[in-house]
């Protein structure tokens, strides 16, 4: 049994935990990283078969922050940035059984079938109505205020199903969209806020976070490869299990069994990256009132499921992909056409498919077995894809009982008890998809500033 002290102790090695170990490592600060998986990375893991390369997990990133930017300078040649093709603006949008095109102007916004012409004509008056005073406000409602019904179901309400599998009824645009919902309180309009925004001074960094998609060359778990590297391996421990911490007199005990033998280590400064369902039994000398709080967190069940053809015989894909609107009543989320986006991803002539399904509104789906998903994908696909014959050379099917963390009107009692708690035990830093966004992008930017706070 060991019984080493650290000055701070990382929970966690996902994105955040890989991310922040970087930072500190570059810092010159000393740490270790508990892991309870046997491997790095959390969600985000590469595979291989077949010809095949393709995500378990998030099958993208979107250079969002300019901390995004800094980090992929700071790996430097030890990643291959692969930002996606010109595909990746044609997004579409299932209406009718038929794709259409999500318009990308305001030319296209008036000709396309996806939006009512009462609707369309609103999108001019958007600039003119008056903002929101509601913090709490719905973002379903929010959209329905400022443009109309069939915005909110043929844009909005797909765009949510991609990022969040969720609910837009649900989700409250100040915790889960902040950025569209200060586009409307600091501007009064969405349109009026984004050209406005365009035209603000930009740093260099700023200027380079161009919101383009992102993989690597080989796949997303090049950059947690590269974070483990740069961080030095030999300062994490994976396979921790039965992991659980005590606090006494601004001193953290970390007990962990590893390969049946039960190890403690001390810190003065923990952090967690985990998300909040592992919140009770890692950190019990929480009070079971604040620990409410820290869990009331929904997360969205997912199915995902990887489909290599050798042969493709469907539609062509032409696109980023496409979501299915939940006013549409089908049983997929969404489609993505990774092969057509990123390099060598299928053999050449072959195709490969992320296909989602489940989500808030339609969890039932992740209760079917893998025969009957087979069925429901067969008869979805053949259909919305045109396709002549369901005939995939590689099935992965990759089921997420806590996929996706949902923002809803309890994020901030949440958001106030995480500062309560970190106030109250010094040196307690609580980080992870619970709070400051869900994407890969807000991982890497939470890490980074949590970093420069733990050094000053």
């Amino acid at each position: 049994m060991s019984n080493k002290h650290y000055p701070h102790i990382i929970l966690g090695a996902g994105v955040t935990g890989l991310s922040l170990a970087h930072h500190l490592n570059k810092k010159g600060l000393s740490f270790k990283v508990i892991e309870k998986a046997k491997r790095h990375g959390g969600v985000v893991h590469t595979k291989s078969e077949k010809g095949f390369v393709y995500e378990s997990g998030p099958n993208s990133g979107i250079v969002s922050h300019p901390e995004v930017v800094a980090l992929f300078d700071e790996l430097g040649d030890a990643i291959k940035v692969e930002k996606g093709n010109d595909l990746v603006k044609v997004r579409y949008v299932l209406k009718n059984g038929e794709w259409h095109a999500l318009p990308s102007s305001m030319k296209l916004a008036v000709t396309t079938p996806l939006f009512t012409f009462k609707d369309k004509l609103r999108v001019l008056g958007e600039p003119f109505r008056k903002k929101g005073n509601n913090p709490d406000e719905s973002l379903a409602d929010l959209v329905k205020r400022r443009l109309g019904n069939s915005f909110l179901d043929y844009a909005i309400d797909p765009f949510i199903l991609g990022i969040y599998a969720g609910d837009p009824a649900m989700l409250i645009p100040r915790h889960a969209l902040p950025k569209l919902y200060n586009l409307e309180q600091n501007y009064g309009s969405f349109i009026k806020g984004a050209i406005k925004k365009r035209k603000e001074p930009k740093t260099e960094l700023e200027q380079r976070t161009d919101r383009a998609v992102f993989s690597f060359e080989g796949g997303l778990s090049q950059l947690t490869d590269a974070l483990l590297k740069s961080a030095g391996k030999d300062n994490f421990t994976f396979g921790a299990e039965e992991l659980s911490v005590s606090y006494n007199d601004g001193l953290y005990t970390v007990s962990y069994t590893l390969d049946g033998e039960k190890q403690v280590v001390t810190c003065d400064k923990l952090i967690t990256t985990f998300g909040s369902t592992g919140f009770k039994e890692a950190l019990p000398f929480i009070s079971e009132e604040e620990m409410t709080h820290l869990t009331n967190l929904k997360y969205a069940r997912v199915v995902e499921v990887a489909l290599g053809f050798n042969k493709w015989n469907g539609r062509a894909l032409d696109g980023f992909g496409g979501l299915i609107p939940h006013k549409e009543k089908r049983d997929l989320l969404g489609v993505l056409f990774m092969s057509s986006l990123f390099k060598e991803r299928a053999p050449e002539g072959g195709a490969l498919l992320s296909v989602f399904m489940g989500g808030i509104r339609n969890e039932a789906l992740c209760d079917l077995d893998d025969e009957q998903l087979m069925k429901v994908l067969e008869s979805e696909l053949k259909d919305i894809m045109k396709m002549d014959a369901f005939n995939p050379s590689m099935v992965d099917i990759m089921r997420y009982s806590h996929a996706i963390p949902q923002y809803a009107i309890n994020s901030g009692d949440r958001f106030d008890a995480i500062e309560r708690v970190q106030k109250k035990y010094n040196g307690l830093f609580i980080a992870g998809n619970l709070r400051d966004g869900i994407g890969m992008a807000d991982r890497i930017k939470q890490a980074t500033l949590l970093a420069d706070k733990l050094v000053e």
